[in-house]
């Protein structure tokens, strides 16, 4: 990324690659799409992944979603997000495909256990 503007002001407010708003706030309904978020903003800001090949791969990812779709019945933003996030970090090298998908399954798992499934720290 150039590091002119950090992505979080470069979101997109309206089209496919925006993210569900209320009152203007981001909205995530489980932990697993906060985490998902926040790896593309700190892989952005430390220069890692570039914010507009990553958001017009959002594009896409949303644009196969309803191509498969065409009712829009079970659309979720935050998994073609993932898909997105899978797609831009496998291009860069980042992470092998085995690693991103272990990694996409971890976040995915834990969607439902408040994010603590097999984290190593103690509360």
């Amino acid at each position: 990324m150039s590091g002119a503007a950090t992505p979080l002001r470069e979101l997109d407010a309206s089209g496919a690659a925006a993210p569900p708003r209320r009152n203007g706030e981001l909205v995530f309904s489980e932990p697993w799409q906060s985490r998902a978020f926040g790896m593309v903003m700190a892989l952005c800001d430390a220069g890692h992944l570039d914010w507009e090949e990553f958001r017009q791969a959002l594009i896409a990812a949303v644009a196969a979603w309803e191509a498969e779709h065409p009712t829009g019945e079970g659309y979720d933003y935050w998994r073609c997000w993932l898909a997105a996030l899978e797609h831009a970090a496998g291009r860069r090298r980042l992470l092998g495909t085995d690693e991103i998908d272990g990694r996409a399954g971890w976040i995915l798992s834990t969607a439902n256990d408040g994010g603590h499934h097999g984290h190593p720290h103690s509360h």
